[in-house]
């Protein structure tokens, strides 16, 4: 079955057969059946609204929270996050992310707009869209404890503004209606909260200094566990270091796990398995992924 028909009118790239290895961060990941990047929300809409009901749709930002399996994704891949760059302040405490907005920008431009609390964005190593689709988080802060109102799309192409009572929240998990995406959101900041440039480069010094930020990876592999790090419970299982293939468990955060460069999807996934296998066996914890593992096996 062909995902695109012919006689589709799109302006922005449409490409077939596009590996993913170039568009993730672990880089690795087989091919997608069609790759599209529209060329405004117009574009995005007409697609969506062409597209056959039984299309799979899987919507791409910046690939780095996602493993792709060798075998690759059928249907379509939409990368809009080039047309969801908007960064607006609409009222004193109130902001509004486009989904393509880099988690790092927004804390910056926050700060600089004075709002606080919104350092701890700088610590999420994706755009707003991702953060949004699984209530990312670091140094205390979650992404949905902003939130007050989001923009979606469907695989019809209709956007719908939803509040967050539609949703169900959870630690990095969220669950709302189905076959939408994330276009931007509206974000409300603690006219209490002191926004810090200093707090800021405090943490992404932090960061460079744990973790292993020059090789690919898709940041932390697994959420921490009730009252727990997830990379303290790899450590204590003598993982550090332990590889398979190409990959291997960062010696600098046990969490991470990095391609060394030859790495393959196989390689990542059979890692992932076998430290949740460990850790489970050592501790009597099991380990949940917070990566997505997507695509078909080879």
């Amino acid at each position: 079955m062909m995902a695109v028909r012919d006689d589709m009118n799109v302006q922005g790239e449409l490409r077939s057969n596009e590996p993913m290895s170039r568009h993730t961060s672990w880089r690795v990941g087989g091919p997608a059946e069609w790759f599209f990047v529209p060329a405004s929300i117009d574009d995005l809409q007409s697609f969506l609204s062409e597209l056959d009901d039984d299309t799979p749709v899987f919507w791409f930002g910046i690939g780095s929270n996602l493993l792709v399996r060798e075998g690759g994704l059928p249907g379509v891949v939409i990368s809009a996050t080039k047309i969801l760059r908007d960064l607006d302040q609409v009222d004193h405490y109130v902001v509004r992310a486009g989904s393509g907005v880099p988690c790092t920008q927004l804390a910056r431009q926050c700060i600089r707009w004075g709002l606080g609390p919104s350092e701890f964005f700088a610590g999420i190593p994706g755009t707003v869209g991702g953060a949004l689709a699984m209530n990312a988080g670091a140094h205390g802060g979650e992404t949905w404890e902003r939130v007050e109102s989001v923009r979606t799309i469907d695989r019809k192409g209709e956007i719908h503004e939803r509040a967050p009572g539609e949703y169900t929240v959870g630690y990095r998990s969220v669950a709302g209606p189905p076959n939408e995406w994330f276009l931007a959101a509206t974000l409300r900041f603690d006219p209490h909260a002191t926004a810090s440039i200093e707090t800021l480069n405090t943490l992404l010094e932090r960061r460079k200094k744990t973790q292993p930020l020059g090789l690919p990876s898709c940041g932390s592999v697994f959420r921490n566990p009730p009252d727990d790090h997830a990379a303290r419970l790899i450590e204590a299982a003598n993982l550090k270091g332990f590889s398979i293939g190409g990959a291997e468990v960062s010696a600098k955060h046990a969490n991470f796990i990095i391609n060394r460069g030859d790495a393959t999807a196989t390689d990542i996934e059979e890692l992932i398995e076998y430290v949740r296998h460990a850790v489970t066996e050592t501790h009597g914890v099991e380990l949940v992924h917070e990566v997505h593992i997507v695509g078909e096996s080879p």
